[in-house]
């Protein structure tokens, strides 16, 4: 019998969630719902005799800081938003999963407007001018803070501290390799679930084995 921990980085959890589990156009799923996709996902890569040791999920707090979008003018009150009232709503509704933790980090304020890649190159192609930009075409400049920190040092602990025989890592992020060295070095056994994200091939070496529970996306 081997104990299992099962190490979920969110963001990219609900990426290939909307991508996968979702109909193209359909409105967005409950929190509620989402949730038990999470702890079912979890829970599926224990199988008997094994036993569950935890589910750490890893996510940021919603930014609440009001800005004003650099094309239109409008005021936007992200604490307010729809995704910010989704996420307080999924976290509310993973705290009370049994067996699951949830370790919460910080978004970076960039403090600045960012145009997507596709504008520029349109942009820079001569194909619109900056007349013809609208507020879609820029996004607030935030990344996660402390969220790659606290995976590593919770593989190293479960390593360190024998608590696990095998890590599950659901992520497509290469920044655990150095934490997986460890745990591998230790005896531990390091799982990846990219759910069904390409990786990279030089990324197989630093794990024990690639496996999802989802049913492999046409």
């Amino acid at each position: 019998m081997a104990r299992v921990a099962v190490l979920v980085d969110l963001s990219f959890f609900l990426k290939r969630y909307n991508r996968i589990k979702r109909k193209k156009g359909s409105k967005p799923h409950s929190a509620a719902k989402v949730a038990k996709c999470v702890w079912d996902t979890a829970k599926g890569h224990v199988k008997k005799p094994d036993e569950l040791y935890r589910i750490l999920v890893y996510d940021c707090r919603p930014f609440s800081k009001k800005v004003h979008n650099p094309i239109s003018g409008r005021s936007i009150d992200f604490g307010r938003s729809d995704e910010a009232k989704f996420r307080n709503a999924l976290a509310a509704e993973l705290k009370q999963k049994r067996k699951l933790a949830l370790r919460l980090g910080d978004l970076q304020d960039g403090k600045r407007w960012v145009f997507h890649s596709r504008v520029v190159k349109d942009l820079l192609a001569g194909k619109t001018d900056v007349s013809k930009l609208t507020e879609d075409d820029v996004y607030y400049d935030l990344k996660q803070k402390g969220v790659d920190i606290k995976i590593g040092i919770d593989i190293a602990s479960l390593a360190l501290k024998k608590l696990a025989d095998r890590i599950v890592l659901i992520t497509g992020d290469a920044d655990f390799v150095p934490a997986s060295k460890l745990a591998r070095r230790e005896g531990i056994d390091v799982v990846l679930d990219p759910l069904w994200n390409p990786i990279s091939a030089d990324l197989h070496e630093h794990i024990d084995g690639l496996n999802s529970v989802w049913a492999r996306p046409k």
